[in-house]
């Protein structure tokens, strides 16, 4: 591997660190293209190669995987975690939890996985895949 790949992955990798630690807070292109430090275009398409999806899609995957912890472990509002986990809009975190999940939110509570299952076996069950 070639010292720019080997940069350019650590880039990415910084970028997606951030959106991991501040998935809640608004964050957008141009901020996670400086956390790169490469040009916004540049930060979309080597973020999608490196990954698999873009910044965008990660973005709400992870929200929705922090959302689902919080619909199993709490019992908090579904529209006070929406808001908790950084969507803006409840429309639109249902529709987002829908396509990645397969069902809405509260489907998705209702169906809480057993509490006697090992959380390893949860998270890997549970984890959702890319989309799009």
């Amino acid at each position: 591997m070639s010292r720019a790949v080997e940069e350019s992955n650590r880039a990415m990798l910084r970028a997606r660190d951030a959106m991991d630690r501040a998935y809640a807070d608004p964050l957008d292109i141009p901020a996670l293209a400086r956390v790169a430090h490469v040009s916004e275009a540049h930060f979309i398409r080597t973020f999608r190669a490196t990954f698999g999806e873009t910044p965008h899609r990660y973005l709400q995957r992870r929200r929705v995987e922090r959302a689902m912890y919080l619909l199993v472990q709490t019992d908090r509002d579904v529209t006070d975690i929406c808001y908790a986990v950084g969507f803006g809009s409840l429309g639109t975190f249902s529709r987002t939890f829908r396509q990645i999940i397969g069902e809405s939110p509260t489907e998705y509570r209702r169906r809480k996985v057993p509490l006697d299952v090992p959380s390893c076996f949860t998270k890997a069950w549970t984890r959702p895949s890319s989309f799009g």
